[in-house]
């Protein structure tokens, strides 16, 4: 019996990800994932090196008659910082359907996701947006936000002026000297960073303003102050428990029951989201696994048609 499983390297991703396509799948996932049998779960640990290990098991949705195991080694001091594999199984029999990097898949995942809870909840405007920390995920919203909404202009401030000035070259805009810099022009503030310090505080914040925090996704990690998240009309989580236990609430000492709504209730209407243009609101997901499996299953329906990839039968035999 020959069991063919693809390698999905990130250039091969890269040339079977589409963005729309993505959001749509992930749109579809928030408005549904929760009704699913089993919930996911995210572990992680400390390491004796200088990073630490992530997996998030098992991704499910309903519809899709496969799941994802998710490994990650996350090293802040290395280049690329976030390493990984992705396995998709067969919910029929546990074929290893694909092997997929996990670096791209993450990226595109959060990136979007992070485009459509920002879109969600920004006012309905052209916009000025912020981007604090230029590094891929950043790259994914802003591209992403595009594809759902015109913005009207782009500041970005990243440690690295090297890195700002890529991301600018990319997308436009013009490079900020600083992070309360960009809150003071942005009406839209992404931040997608390492911090272990917040980043931006209530002063910094205004009347109107929309903050996505990408970077509080493991405990230690906060990129905005408590008093920042107490201020918001609208505090919303992909998942509450989790953004409890190690994101954005956790990070600020706040319980569950302080996040007033999650991006799957706001996309179903469960939820208002946003009610007025002068409510301050703030989405901080932590990431969860079904979002690996939506797009890990789109790109492997994609290779699959097209005959990318290196295929490899772990289970030959002499």
């Amino acid at each position: 019996m020959i069991c063919v499983t693809r390698l999905l390297t990130r250039s091969d991703l890269l040339a079977l990800l589409d963005v729309d396509a993505c959001l749509e799948a992930l749109r579809h996932g928030f408005m549904h994932a929760d009704s699913g049998a089993i919930a996911g779960q995210r572990v992680r640990t400390d390491l004796p090196f200088p990073g630490t290990a992530t997996a998030l098991i098992p991704g499910l949705v309903p519809g899709i008659d496969a799941y994802t195991v998710k490994v990650n080694a996350k090293f802040p001091a290395a280049g690329p910082a976030l390493r990984g594999i992705i396995c998709l199984h067969s919910g029929l029999d546990g074929e290893v359907l694909a092997l997929l990097d996990s670096a791209t898949v993450t990226a595109w995942r959060t990136g979007l996701a992070a485009a459509l809870g920002t879109h969600a909840l920004a006012p309905q405007q052209d916009a000025v947006v912020g981007v604090i920390g230029a590094g891929a995920q950043a790259d994914l919203v802003v591209t992403g936000l595009r594809r759902l909404r015109p913005l009207s202009d782009l500041i970005v401030h990243d440690l690295s002026p090297e890195r700002a000035s890529a991301f600018c070259d990319r997308h436009g805009g013009s490079i900020a000297g600083s992070a309360a810099e960009v809150a003071a022009q942005a009406d839209i503030v992404v931040l997608a960073t390492w911090s272990r310090i917040p980043l931006l505080d209530l002063p910094d914040v205004r009347a109107g303003h929309h903050l996505t925090t990408l970077g509080a996704d493991e405990p230690g990690k906060q990129e905005l102050s408590r008093s920042v998240l107490k201020a918001a009309a609208v505090l919303a989580v992909d998942h509450r428990p989790l953004a409890a236990a190690m994101g954005m609430l956790a990070a600020a000492g706040l319980p569950a029951e302080d996040a007033h709504a999650t991006l799957g209730e706001i996309l179903r209407a469960d939820h208002p989201g946003r009610t007025h243009p002068d409510q301050i609101t703030v989405y901080g997901p932590v990431g969860l696994p079904w979002q690996d499996l939506v797009l890990s299953w789109l790109a492997y329906r994609e290779s699959e048609r097209r005959d990318l990839g290196t295929t490899i039968d772990f289970l030959s035999t002499p």
